[in-house]
């Protein structure tokens, strides 16, 4: 039958094929009289593939009607074939669908049984390191309404295959009819590998020393089954493939598919201290969350402030379960100069750190007016002498119970500090009469002070300043004392110090003196070859003024020896 929404059944037996489309709400009631209870096998399903378990699913219950006790929900990511078994002679399913305009297929079936009768060969606990099993009553024709689940559990630290060597069961396209099921794990509630029916050999692997193997058949067209036979291979074991990052403001923790597998667990299992931070990928899986959110605890520790949360991996929604519950703690320990992350792993008492080093965000930066909106992006900066400049530092952390202070700050005319500094703030004292600080605001350390230079010609100034950050919750941090005396500054606690460096800051009379410069070098530039024209045409004057005086003097000298020529005469001889 195909009841388009709904309907009542009381058959021994039937097989539903559903189509709904958006905004169903239809509920099926299968009861009848007798001591029998009910098996509901959902053997296809086809939902609305953007949906999610609260828009579409379907509810089972445990009764006549929904408002008895529930005994699961079925929705997109379901990764079974889901099979209810009543306790009694009724049942009741409800199937909820969204909005979207989607063709929603479903094939169910269902049939009565009595929990009494049992058949041989059908199902059972296989723990060697290798063995095999058949479907009931192979190689003749299997039982009809049969479901027989194996468990397989090999040694620990080694990995399963399966392989049929005989396969023939009922043939469709979706083996909606006769089936067999294999899941990656010890439970049929997850981790379905992939499902099978029809004539063939097919082979499947797990990812831990746990599989699960369930054989379905309904009322008709039974074959004669299969012989299927498992092996298991050792693994090295498994070292935990965890990272932790810590930043200014976010903790980063990723687990690798292959660990979680191998505790038989995937990214279902898994939750922070707040379990509505889910992770942000699967493979690996990884959680990414501000420091200050999803469940961190905070805990100042004078010189530190450590940040912890925990990532728990466990089954729910079961009543037992024969796993491990694992912890994976991790910790961010924001120290002087430092952040150390820590990630650790519990297991029976086994405690396993992983260590690396981070900082907290702080720069520094020059702003145009005391309102510290707009930033001075030039580089240098030029300024005119004893004019005011705004400077503010700034910590990039989603802790809003972080106070940033500026402890020391001195100038030098070079960027490594290593010759001549003179001192604008030390010890949180004003040490330069212009220096004026402002109050801690939130992540904002602030102040201003008048222009200068240094003697002997230097032209740039640097800033360099010490910056501590306090938890503002402690009421005797550094952060909160302002100006003390040298003798005091280890009395009071503060959770982290860093360095920060702005400049080149140069007089605007150096801008000018540098374009005149230029100006000149330009003019020079363009009045070389003037220069060099005019000797080359001076050069050529010259040489011609030259050439005539030679061309006079040699035409003069010949006509002198041809006039003296005349006054001989030849003799007679």
């Amino acid at each position: 039958g195909a009841p388009r929404c709904g309907a009542s059944f009381s058959d021994p037996n039937k097989s539903l094929k559903i189509d709904l489309n958006s905004n169903a709400d239809c509920t099926w009631h299968i009861q009848r009289n007798g001591n029998q209870t009910i098996r509901l096998i959902f053997s296809y399903l086809k939902f609305d593939p953007s949906s999610s378990c609260e828009t579409e699913n379907i509810k089972v219950y445990d009764g006549p009607s929904s408002n008895s006790s529930l005994l699961g929900q079925v929705c997109s990511s379901t990764d079974a074939v889901p099979v209810f078994q009543s306790s009694s002679n009724s049942l009741t399913f409800l199937i909820t669908t969204n909005s979207v305009a989607f063709a929603r297929n479903f094939f169910v079936f269902y049939y009565f049984f009595s929990p009494e009768s049992t058949i041989q060969n059908c199902g059972g606990s296989l723990t060697g390191p290798n063995g095999t099993f058949t479907s009931p009553n192979y190689p003749a024709a299997y039982p009809e309404f049969t479901y027989c689940v194996w468990h397989i559990q090999t040694a620990t630290n080694s990995k399963i295959t399966l392989e049929f060597q005989d396969f023939f069961l009922e043939l469709d396209q979706n083996c909606q009819f006769d089936f067999v099921a294999v899941y990656d794990g010890p439970t049929t509630n997850t981790g379905l590998i992939g499902k099978a029916c029809g004539v063939s050999r097919p082979t499947f692997e797990s990812s831990s020393n746990a599989m699960t193997v369930a054989l379905s058949t309904d009322y008709a067209n039974s074959y004669r089954g299969f012989s299927a036979r498992y092996t298991s291979v050792l693994q090295g074991p498994t070292e935990p493939d965890t990272s932790l990052t810590c930043s200014s403001d976010r903790m980063t923790i990723v687990l690798s598919k292959g660990y979680l597998d191998s505790l038989g667990y995937n990214e279902t299992h898994l939750q922070l201290n707040d379990p509505s931070c889910r992770p942000v990928a699967a493979d690996p899986v990884i959680f990414s969350f501000p420091l200050s959110s999803c469940g961190t605890i905070k805990e100042d520790e004078g010189q530190s402030i450590t940040y912890t949360n925990i990532v728990t991996l466990s089954e729910s929604g079961n009543i037992i379960t024969r796993k491990k519950i694992v912890q994976i703690i991790a910790k961010c320990i924001m120290e002087n100069n430092s952040t150390v992350e820590v990630i650790y792993i519990t297991d029976n008492n086994i405690i396993q750190n992983t260590t690396s080093v981070g900082r907290y965000n702080v720069s520094m930066s020059f702003y145009d007016s005391d309102s510290f909106s707009s930033p001075v992006l030039q580089s240098p900066y030029y300024v005119d002498l004893n004019q005011t400049l705004f400077a503010q530092v700034s910590l990039q952390s989603t802790d809003p119970n972080l106070l940033v202070f500026i402890d020391t700050c001195v100038a030098s005319p070079q960027s490594d500090f290593g010759s001549i500094t003179y001192d604008l703030i030390r010890s949180g004292c004003n040490k330069d009469d212009t220096v004026v600080t402002y109050p801690p605001l939130e992540h904002y350390g602030r102040f201003k002070f008048n222009a200068f230079r240094f003697l002997r010609s230097f032209p740039s100034v640097y800033l360099q300043c010490d910056i501590l950050i306090c938890d503002s919750n402690i009421t005797d941090s550094r952060c909160t004392k302002g100006c003390i005396s040298r003798q005091k500054r280890d009395a009071s606690p503060y959770t982290w110090k860093t360095k920060a460096v702005v400049g080149p800051i140069r007089l605007k009379r150096d801008l000018r003196a540098a374009d005149h410069s230029e100006f000149l070098t330009k003019t020079d530039a363009e009045e070389t070859p003037n220069l060099q024209g005019y000797s080359f045409y001076t050069l050529s004057f010259v040489v011609l003024i030259s050439n005539i005086i030679i061309v006079v003097a040699v035409t003069l000298k010949y006509h002198l020896k041809r006039q003296s020529g005349y006054s001989y005469q030849k003799i007679q001889s």
